[in-house]
C-alpha cells in the first residue's frame, strides 16, 4: 500500500487541543489562542507579584512614602517630594525593570526553543557579550550620547547574531554547535572589551566597567520609554511566530515535513531576539542570567514542554523588578548596581541547571 506524506502549513493546520485548555477565537476567526488554566494561574501570578513588588519598590527608599499616599502621588497629588519621587525617580526606574525584564525573558525563550538547549540563552551563547562590546566600542572609542550608545548596542547584538548563526550553520543549526560556537565567540569580544579598557582613559574605563556590571541607577522616563517601544515593536514579531517555533522543536526535519520555513524562521527569530537583547542592554547594560533562568522557571511553573513566549516575559519581568528591589534595599543606603544580584542567584541556578541537565543524561 502507497502512503503519501502531506505537507500541512502549520499556521492553517488544525491545533491539537488538549482537554485541559481554554480556547478563544476572535469573532471573524483571525485571532485565536490556546491556554491551559495552570498557564493563565501562573500568569496572573507573576503579574500580581510585579505590581506589588513596584508598589513597594516606589514606597521604600531613603524618603518613605507610605503606601495610602502612593496612588494620590502617581496621579500627581499629595505633597510636592511624594510625587517627585515616586513619578521622577522611582516608578521609571521600576517601569524600566520590568521592560528589561521582559525583553531578557522573550529573547531568552527564543534562542533555547531555537537550539533545543536549556543553555541557549543571551548570556551564554554570546548575544549579550556582542551587544556590550557594540555599547562600550561607543563609549569609549567614539564617546557618545547615550542614543549612540544604544545604537552600538543594537548593532553589536546583531552583528554577533549574524557570525554565530553562519558559523554554527551546517545542515541547520544544532544546539550544542551553537552554544559552543557562542561560547567561543563571546571569549574573543570579551578579550577586544578588555583591550578596548586598557586604551581608555581611566574615568572613562571606571564609567564604562560600571556600565558592564548591568545597573538600573539613575534610569528615567527616556529610558523606560526606549525600552518599552522596543518590546511592543519587536515581541509581536516573535510572538508570530512562536507557532513556528514550536513545530521546530519537533526537529528541524519534522518542521520541514509540516512546512514550515525553517531556515527563514531561524534567521528572522534570531534577528529580532538579538536586536530585543541589544535594546534591553543599551538601557540597563548586560543584565546576566534573567535570560537565561526566566524561561526555564516559566516552563516548570506551567508545567509546559514548549515555547513560553509570554510566560517567560513575565517571569523575566518579575525577577528583574525583584532583583532590583534587592539591589536597592539590601545594603541601605548604598545602591548596588541590580547585575550584582541577578549574578548572585543566576550563578546559583545555572550550577543547579547544570546538575540536572548531568543527572539526566542530557550534558
Amino acid at each position: 500500500m502507497n502512503e503519501t506524506l502531506t505537507s500541512v502549513r502549520p499556521d492553517t493546520a488544525a491545533p491539537f487541543r488538549p482537554r485541559d485548555t481554554l480556547a478563544w477565537r476572535s469573532p471573524k476567526g483571525r485571532l485565536s489562542f490556546l491556554m491551559r488554566p495552570r498557564t493563565l494561574v501562573v500568569c496572573l501570578a507573576l503579574v500580581a507579584v510585579t505590581f506589588v513588588t513596584l508598589v513597594v519598590s516606589v514606597s521604600v527608599g531613603d524618603y518613605e512614602i507610605p503606601l495610602p499616599v502612593v496612588p494620590g502621588a502617581l496621579i500627581g497629588q499629595g505633597e510636592r517630594l511624594d510625587v517627585f519621587f515616586v513619578q521622577g525617580v522611582r516608578l521609571p526606574r521600576a517601569l524600566t525593570a520590568i521592560g528589561v525584564g521582559a525583553a531578557l525573558g522573550i529573547a531568552g525563550a527564543v534562542f533555547q526553543s531555537l537550539s533545543r538547549n536549556a543553555l541557549g540563552s543571551p548570556d551564554i551563547i554570546g548575544f549579550t557579550s556582542g551587544a556590550a562590546t557594540g555599547a562600550v566600542f561607543a563609549i569609549l572609542v567614539v564617546g557618545a550620547s547615550r542614543v549612540v550608545v544604544s545604537l552600538g548596542a543594537i548593532a553589536g547584538g546583531l552583528v554577533t547574531a549574524a557570525v554565530v548563526y553562519l558559523l554554527a550553520m551546517r545542515n541547520g543549526v544544532q544546539g550544542y554547535r551553537l552554544v559552543l560556537v557562542g561560547i567561543g565567540v563571546s571569549a574573543m569580544l570579551a578579550s577586544v572589551r578588555d583591550y578596548m579598557m586598557t586604551r581608555a582613559d581611566l574615568t572613562d574605563a571606571l564609567g564604562a566597567q560600571i556600565w558592564m556590571i548591568g545597573s538600573l541607577n539613575n534610569r528615567g522616563w527616556g529610558e523606560a520609554a526606549a525600552v518599552w517601544i522596543g518590546v511592543a515593536l519587536l515581541a509581536p514579531v516573535l510572538l508570530a511566530l512562536g507557532r513556528r517555533m514550536r513545530f521546530m522543536e519537533l526537529g528541524e526535519d519534522t518542521a520541514r515535513g509540516l512546512g514550515v520555513p525553517t531556515r527563514s524562521t531561524q534567521v528572522i527569530a534570531l534577528a529580532v531576539a538579538s536586536a530585543l537583547t541589544g535594546a534591553a542592554i543599551a538601557v540597563a547594560g548586560p543584565i546576566g542570567f534573567v535570560a537565561l533562568a526566566a524561561p526555564q522557571l516559566a516552563r516548570r511553573l506551567t508545567r509546559t514542554g514548549g515555547t513560553t513566549l509570554v510566560g517567560s516575559a513575565l517571569m523575566g519581568a518579575t525577577l528583574l523588578v525583584v532583583a532590583d528591589l534587592v539591589a536597592l534595599r539590601a545594603l541601605a543606603p548604598t545602591q548596588l548596581p541590580v547585575g550584582v544580584v541577578t549574578a548572585v542567584i543566576g550563578g546559583g541556578y545555572l550550577i543547579w541547571l547544570l546538575y540536572t541537565e548531568w543527572r539526566g543524561g542530557r550534558a
